[in-house]
């Protein structure tokens, strides 16, 4: 698998909230670094993280190869999502270290957009041995 492979079908498993798929990316002790202090080892731990995918509805995301070497590489991702559920908005707050932005009972989720970088190493078979994000998020502004 080469970079260019690997956030296609990145691409494909977050549009397509689809859990197994992700976790097929990965060599079995592959690892996936969600942020610098995170990580998730291993097919069950991989899809029980990409789970949270299936609280997100609308999901749009786009990418740029940056570099690309015979056995990774980087790239820089733009997602957007409605959120779907309370339980990701909270999740999302804990995760940018703010707290829950201010909202009335009744306002509507927020759509949010996550910018990123990936850094991925694949093995000799093409599966991801270990892949590496950096990210921020926000709350994309109401019309």
């Amino acid at each position: 698998m080469s970079i260019r492979d690997f956030m296609a079908a990145y691409k494909r498993v977050w549009e397509s909230q689809d859990s197994k798929g992700f976790a097929a990316l990965f060599r079995p002790d592959g690892v996936y670094h969600n942020t610098p202090f995170q990580a998730q080892t291993g097919p069950e731990s991989l899809a029980a993280y990409w789970d949270r995918i299936k609280l997100q509805d609308d999901i749009f995301l786009q990418y740029e190869i940056l570099a690309e070497t015979a056995s990774g590489g980087v790239a820089h991702w733009n997602v957007t999502y409605q959120v779907a559920s309370e339980e990701l908005f909270r999740i999302w707050a804990r995760s940018t270290g703010t707290g829950l932005p201010d909202r009335k009972p009744g306002d509507p989720l927020p759509r949010m957009e996550l910018d990123g970088m990936l850094s991925a190493q694949f093995d000799r078979d093409g599966l991801a041995q270990d892949v590496r994000i950096w990210w921020h998020s926000m709350p994309q502004p109401t019309t």
